[in-house]
């Protein structure tokens, strides 16, 4: 599940985030993993990633959740991550913590299993394997 302005993944900030667009990494994700679903939501709207978050719970077993600049603003998808039992991996493409300093800080880290942050999309692969090791 991806927050705002990952629907551009690939065509902005090329040398922070990488040129590959989830159009062509998710499937590429899924046949590494072909016995298990994996599911694509992007919205650059907080209250539908909430809306996402409360139906995760009834259909899967956990969720990787790369919250953009909401990571560093939102109570409510804090708020929601603790609401929802199933575990919550925060992903980040870029290393946050060797970037500007507003973005040192996430809101919603403390209420995920864990974060992984700094080795592109393969952040998301490594979420993956933090899920199914868990």
């Amino acid at each position: 599940m991806n927050g705002p302005n990952l629907n551009l993944q690939g065509r902005r900030d090329r040398e922070v985030y990488g040129a590959e667009s989830f159009e062509v990494f998710i499937p590429r994700l899924r046949n590494l993993y072909p016995t298990h679903t994996i599911d694509y939501a992007q919205s650059n709207i907080e209250g539908e990633l909430i809306d996402a978050l409360h139906k995760a719970q009834e259909e899967y077993d956990g969720v990787l959740l790369n919250a953009g600049g909401y990571t560093h603003t939102s109570v409510a998808l804090r708020d929601a991550i603790s609401a929802i039992t199933i575990p919550v991996v925060e992903i980040h493409i870029s290393n946050v913590s060797a970037r500007e300093e507003f973005r040192h800080t996430s809101f919603i880290g403390a209420t995920c299993m864990g974060t992984i942050a700094g080795f592109g999309l393969d952040s998301y692969r490594l979420g993956v394997e933090a899920l199914l090791n868990r």
